[in-house]
């Protein structure tokens, strides 16, 4: 069956071109803004990830190693379009528009952290594994009854294709002929759970197949790749035809969160073959002409301050209201809730 779904790539481990017809459809803009946000998020993951030993962040999910896969796909989008992240895709949500700054707030536990930009229809991060995925298809169903050219990308990993959810979502989109992309992230596995345990099938791409649409194989530490084969999905689904399922084979370097050890599941000699997605675009700059020095200190210097901003807004936003704790979880709350929260005031002293 693999066969039937090879490996999309345009260039290899060396960064050169695997055909040289591909130069032509590459511009300079593209290239540098490409890796802008590669860089831009790699650098912003290493920087949570330091907040967080530090105790200025909550527990939080990397995704270092997944740069090409999130930003190739998300610049495909239009600032019109939806995006349904699970909770390690705020690499895509941030090249996609989202702020830095409600991003840390978001790892803060700050509700404030999951409302979008009023010009971005980003989803809040989904949490429970594949929930998202028949919203995104509810959504693409929407913007098809509006008449809109508007599509829905829904982000998820290879542990969410063994629920329910992932097929519910699959098969409406599928029915309904929706404008959605289902960009699975396959990173080998799901926590702690390698694939080849948790699925019998060689490929995510294949199981397009049983919803009749169609399913691509790309490599997900290609970032030209994954850019030009989620523009395809989306001219296809603007076109009319429907959802397109695209597999992105690609590698979690680190652990699953900042609470996980993965030494105690996943042998530290995985992953010592696949070359870093950033490295990767680096070589191909390098190779032909696309590499400034000058524009690459300038860009460095660019995304620090923009961190350290962030950081700063973060940490200086308003303590949080505790009522939201109890207002937001019922459309009328309970007795019970009104006395936790009448007894929990009055513990503040604030009533």
């Amino acid at each position: 069956m693999k066969q039937n779904y090879p490996m999309k790539k345009i260039i290899n481990e060396k960064g050169h071109l695997l055909n040289e017809s591909f130069n032509e459809q590459i511009e300079e803009g593209l290239v540098k803004e490409l890796y802008f946000h590669m860089l831009r998020i790699r650098t912003f993951d290493r920087k949570a990830i330091n907040l967080q030993r530090q105790g200025r962040l909550g527990t939080y999910a990397p995704f270092e190693g997944q740069e090409a896969s999130q930003v190739g796909s998300a610049l495909a989008l239009k600032e019109e379009d939806w995006v349904f992240p699970t909770y390690r895709d705020h690499g895509a949500t941030l090249t996609f528009g989202k702020s830095m700054a409600k991003t840390f707030l978001y790892w803060n536990g700050r509700l404030e952290g999951c409302v979008s930009p009023k010009t971005r229809n980003i989803f809040p991060p989904a949490v429970p594994i594949a929930t998202q995925l028949p919203h995104a298809a509810g959504a693409a169903w929407a913007e098809k009854r509006k008449g809109t050219q508007n599509i829905a990308i829904a982000y998820f990993g290879d542990g969410a294709t063994s629920e329910g959810d992932f097929h519910e979502g699959l098969n409406f989109a599928s029915v309904f002929k929706v404008p959605a992309i289902f960009f699975n992230q396959n990173n080998g596995f799901a926590i702690s759970v390698p694939t080849e345990k948790q699925m019998n099938s060689e490929t995510i791409a294949q199981k397009a197949m049983a919803y009749g649409m169609p399913g691509v194989r790309v490599d997900g530490n290609d970032c030209l790749a994954v850019y030009f084969e989620t523009q395809k999905a989306i001219e296809y689904a603007r076109a009319g035809h429907g959802p397109t399922l695209i597999e992105a084979v690609t590698w979690r370097k680190g652990a699953h969160t900042t609470a996980d050890d993965p030494s105690k599941y996943r042998n530290a000699s995985l992953g010592e073959n696949i070359v870093d997605p950033l490295y990767r675009f680096e070589l191909f700059m390098k190779n032909y002409d696309y590499w400034n020095e000058d524009w690459i200190q300038a860009t460095k210097e660019e995304i620090s301050n923009e961190i350290d901003a962030a950081i700063e807004e973060m940490e200086n936003f308003p303590p949080p209201n505790i009522e939201d704790v109890f207002n937001h979880v019922f459309a009328e709350m309970p007795d019970q809730l009104v006395e936790q929260k009448s007894a929990y005031l009055a513990y503040l002293g604030r009533q």
